[in-house]
C-alpha cells in the first residue's frame, strides 16, 4: 500500500458524506422509474427499462465506492508547523515564469485544480510534502521537469 493512500481533509470527508446522502435520497425515485418501466411489458425490447436498470446500478455502484472511501479514510488535521502537509495552503512560485499560485494540499479524491486544490499524490504535491518555506523543489512530471519555490505554508487561505 502506498503511503497516505486514504488520507483526506475533513472537508473532503464531509463532501463524501453529503454525496452519499444525496444518492440515498435519489434511490427511491430511481426505483420507482425502474418499476414504471418494468410495467410497460416486454423487458427484452424495453429501452426505458434497460436505461432505468443501468441508472440504478450506477447509483448503487457509486454508493459502494463512496462508502469504501469513508471506511478506509484517514482524516488529516493539519498542524501549525512550517512543513507543508495535507490540509495546508501553500504559496508557490514557479521559477520558469515567476508566477505565484496558492494551492491547498488535499487528498486524491478531493483534487480540483480549478478550485486550487492540489492532490498530495500529484508530482507537485509529492515534491511539496514535508518541505518548509524557502525550499526549491524539483518536480518531475510526465511532460518534463520544472522547479518550484515554496514561499509560504498556512492553515488558512493565503
Amino acid at each position: 500500500m502506498e503511503p497516505y493512500f486514504n488520507q483526506m481533509t475533513a472537508a473532503g470527508q464531509q463532501a463524501i458524506v453529503a454525496e452519499i446522502e444525496a444518492l440515498k435520497a435519489e434511490r427511491p425515485r430511481r426505483i420507482k422509474i425502474l418499476q414504471a418501466a418494468r410495467a410497460l411489458g416486454d423487458l427484452s425490447e424495453n429501452a426505458d427499462y434497460s436505461a432505468a436498470k443501468r441508472d440504478l446500478r450506477h447509483l448503487e455502484s457509486r454508493l459502494r465506492f463512496l462508502n469504501k472511501q469513508l471506511q478506509f479514510a484517514e482524516v488529516v488535521t493539519p498542524t501549525a508547523s512550517d512543513q507543508a502537509e495535507i490540509g495546508n495552503y501553500v504559496l508557490l512560485e514557479f521559477l520558469d515564469d515567476h508566477e505565484q499560485v496558492t494551492y491547498q494540499l488535499v487528498g486524491k479524491q478531493e483534487a480540483d485544480i480549478g478550485q486550487q486544490k492540489l492532490s498530495f499524490a500529484s508530482p507537485l504535491g509529492q515534491a511539496l510534502l514535508k518541505q518548509i518555506p524557502g525550499t526549491i523543489v524539483q518536480v518531475t512530471a510526465p511532460n518534463g521537469a520544472y522547479q518550484v519555490k515554496l514561499l509560504n505554508v498556512s492553515l488558512t487561505p493565503l
